[in-house]
């Protein structure tokens, strides 16, 4: 990450001791350690809260697709139940087409009779 070595740390340990002092050095670790801390935590926390989050958008996907699947199956169950009904109601024409023909039918036994009586 940031590819600091041992004779880094080593420098920076020796200029903060010329800079600070050796009196004010152990109070000046002492806040940076606590900040750091702070960071962790704060770190961590925001984290586990945006893992929760995904975890949570998953499970709302997943609800989510359960509905949708729920949905699938009842018009599934409905396309069944009219394909039943209409399997029951069998080779009757539907009534429009019944009248149709009936009268297509007659029309031309008409046309004989008043031809035959001319």
């Amino acid at each position: 990450m940031l590819d600091i070595g041992f004779l880094e740390l080593l420098l920076i340990a020796t200029l903060t001791l010329l800079i600070l002092g050796p009196e004010r050095l152990p109070g000046v670790l002492r806040t940076l350690g606590l900040w750091l801390g702070r960071i962790r935590r704060a770190y961590n926390s925001i984290r586990k809260e945006i893992d929760r989050e995904i975890g949570m958008d998953e499970i709302r996907r997943q609800l989510h697709n359960e509905q949708v699947l729920e949905e699938v199956k009842a018009i599934e169950k409905e396309v069944k139940a009219a394909r039943e009904s209409e399997k029951q109601i069998g080779a009757s024409p539907p009534v429009g087409a019944r009248s149709s023909q009936t009268s297509q039918d007659s029309e031309p036994v008409r046309h004989e009779a008043v031809a035959q009586g001319s």
